[in-house]
């Protein structure tokens, strides 16, 4: 048997090359108009964009960098072999992104941070903390995100276009970091914009041709719960002892809330679990967080969150549903369960649920329109990378190269964080026969759980800190490393005995790992909380005029009694001196050296010495009344929106 989807390979055509080539020239060339665009000369040029960011880029860029090719193939795997219930992760979003916004935000702006590892720095004091968020940080972006990231699209890749999936990565990488090093975050922000317009035109089109081939959303219903490959009843079953289980779609497909003890997505870990990795996702992370210090005052920020959240609907519709037709449409080869089998239809004798997408694209789509799919997958694949490659150099420079060299002029940091994307690459590529060795049945899957073991420890310190004055630097600390441990204490069995499948279940103990990964981040988050609690409340406290900018309570009294500017203004004059150093005394250059410095936003000698350097733009904290009221009603209709939804699936 030959691979099923040899014969629909097909991008040699004029109208596929000349939609993708078209794709290409028009995001380098936003990429080129940003660079030109904005100022880059500057720590916070480059790394925020100058704090100008509209609410549209920046709702947009939240939303692209959260979209990529990850969500495409493991939103749609995952749903085309259980159902719906994984559109719980994107849904949960919707209010999430509304605590980023209204709690989170305004914190760290009061603060005037520039990284999460600052924000602990000044919140705590002492530097352990913010070097270990930095490190462990650095690590989850290169070894998960990326790796994620560059799987999946090996997957669409490989298995839709037979391309050789070293030179397309390699390309990819190559195009992403181009415009990330020359232009900076807001070059960044209106690529992904321009790209976010891109992804949702793209699957909204593919959806279409999905529901009309499967016959409308009914259809799906009705021929979902019987789409059971063939091809197991040729193999003796007794080899694999294949269950009824494996191979027959879950009776609570359409349900997003399912039984606590035998769901595979089980409602308390929806409802709790995914809440409390997305409250390190979306209000912790760099990648996310950076996009909303670079909008121009609190309400863009507030307008830029609802929009994200908005288009936070459209996963479930655009990449779940599509997964679960696909499985309808090719049952022996998306829901293949025989080891043989499968290794020939997708490489991996787990299960090919993760080629459900690019099984779909290039079996329904005409030519140009295939074109038009690879671009999405393009868009969602280099907008993510590129987010994480601004966001990662951003944590090294402030944070890790600052340490090294404190007193390091503003031009070295913009050339060291620009090498630091180019050392990322590097590594990516280097990673990429890792990724591929190591596929799994459900990625989706692994992505949360990985999170799950990880993420609650920190997701739980930023929220004490944010909201409870009486937590320190020992309990926060202690509280980092108690829940690491506690963490790893069930990922690495969990890696050593592997997490098996249907047909070879896994060796691991019941009582490592026998907890639902949902369930153990919700036991996770509160083991550190408690350990934060006690620890700081057997310790001495922090004394008030430190935390008084970095917690919400004290700072948000503050600025409604507008007393707020006058004291960020004098601690950014105590502070701008580490966050933003001034620029050093150089040497006259050669013309090359000058041509490369103003292609990569330094300027030049000359420029510097007519135009004096403009003092950082503080960010806007203070808010409009009639605009204010505007996105607060704005969040209410799509909590509304949001809760309608959740009910109507659940």
């Amino acid at each position: 048997m030959e691979n099923p989807l040899s014969d629909k390979v097909s991008v040699n055509n004029p109208a596929d090359l000349s939609i993708i080539v078209g794709y290409f020239i028009m995001v380098i060339g936003v990429g080129i108009w940003s660079m030109f665009r904005t100022k880059r000369g500057t720590v916070g040029g480059y790394f925020l964009a100058g704090r100008s960011m509209t609410w549209w880029p920046v709702g947009a860029s939240l939303f692209a960098s959260n979209i990529g090719s990850g969500h495409f193939v493991g939103l749609a795997g995952t749903g085309a072999a259980s159902g719906i219930a994984v559109g719980g992760f994107e849904w949960n979003a919707l209010f999430i992104v509304l605590l980023l916004g209204w709690l989170f935000v305004p914190v760290y702006l009061t603060a005037g941070v520039i990284t999460m590892p600052q924000y602990l720095k000044k919140r705590f004091g002492g530097s352990r903390i913010s070097l270990y968020l930095s490190v462990i940080s650095l690590f989850l972006y290169i070894f998960t995100k990326i790796s994620v990231d560059m799987f999946s699209g090996a997957v669409f890749i490989q298995q839709a276009l037979g391309w050789n999936i070293y030179v397309a990565v390699i390309t990819l990488l190559l195009i992403t970091a181009l415009y990330t090093v020359t232009g900076g975050l807001a070059a960044l922000m209106y690529t992904d914009t321009f790209q976010t317009f891109v992804i949702i035109a793209g699957a909204f089109v593919l959806t279409g041709f999905s529901f009309a081939e499967v016959g409308g959303y009914s259809a799906l219903v009705v021929k979902y719960s019987s789409a059971i490959p063939s091809n197991f009843s040729s193999m003796d079953p007794r080899r694999y002892n294949i269950s009824p289980d494996c191979y027959t779609p879950r009776p609570d497909a359409f349900s997003l809330l399912r039984d606590p003890t035998t769901g595979d997505l089980p409602w308390p870990g929806v409802v709790f679990g995914i809440a409390i990795v997305g409250g390190w996702y979306w209000c912790t992370d760099q990648v996310i967080v950076q996009r909303c210090l670079a909008a121009r005052s609190l309400t863009h920020v507030k307008a830029g969150c609802i929009m994200c959240g908005y288009l936070k609907l459209l996963p479930m519709f655009l990449m779940v549903f599509p997964g679960m037709i696909s499985r309808v449409l090719y049952p022996d080869e998306v829901g293949c369960v025989v080891p043989e089998v499968c290794k020939r239809v997708c490489g991996t004798e787990v299960g090919c649920s993760n080629i459900a997408y690019p099984k779909l694209v290039v079996s329904v789509m005409p030519n140009g329109l295939r074109g038009l799919m690879l671009a999405v997958m393009l868009a969602a694949l280099m907008s993510s990378l590129a987010s994480i490659f601004n966001s990662s150099s951003t944590l090294f420079t402030m944070d890790i190269w600052t340490r090294i060299r404190p007193q390091a002029a503003e031009r070295e940091l913009i050339i060291v964080g620009r090498v630091w994307v180019l050392c990322i690459v590097a590594i990516s590529i280097c990673w990429i026969p890792v990724v591929q060795a190591a596929q799994s049945g459900q990625l989706f899957d692994y992505i949360q759980s990985v999170s799950s073991y990880l993420a609650p420890p920190i997701a739980s310190v930023f929220l004490l800190a944010v909201f409870v004055k009486r937590v320190n630097e020992m309990g926060a600390f202690w509280g980092l490393i108690g829940g690491l441990l506690m963490g790893l204490c069930r990922m690495l069995p969990e890696f050593w005995f592997g997490t098996g499948s249907c047909i070879f279940p896994s060796n691991c103990p019941f009582l490592v790992c026998g907890i639902h990964y949902l369930h153990f981040g919700i036991i996770l988050f509160f083991c550190t909380s408690v350990l934060v609690l006690l620890v700081s409340y057997c310790s001495m406290p922090i004394d008030d005029q430190h935390v008084i900018l970095c917690q919400f309570f004290t700072a948000e009294e503050r600025r409604s009694n507008g007393q707020i500017n006058a004291m960020h203004i004098h601690s950014t004059e105590n502070t701008d001196s580490s966050i933003f150093p001034s620029v050093a005394e150089e040497e006259g250059k050669s013309g090359i050296c000058s041509l490369v410095g103003r292609l990569c936003g330094g300027g030049s000698q000359a420029q510097e010495q007519d135009t004096p350097e403009a003092p950082e733009k503080l960010p806007d904290i203070s808010e409009d009344p009639v605009w204010k009221y505007t996105v607060d009603s704005n969040a209410l209709i799509m909590m509304a929106v949001a809760v309608f939804m959740w009910g109507y699936y659940a």
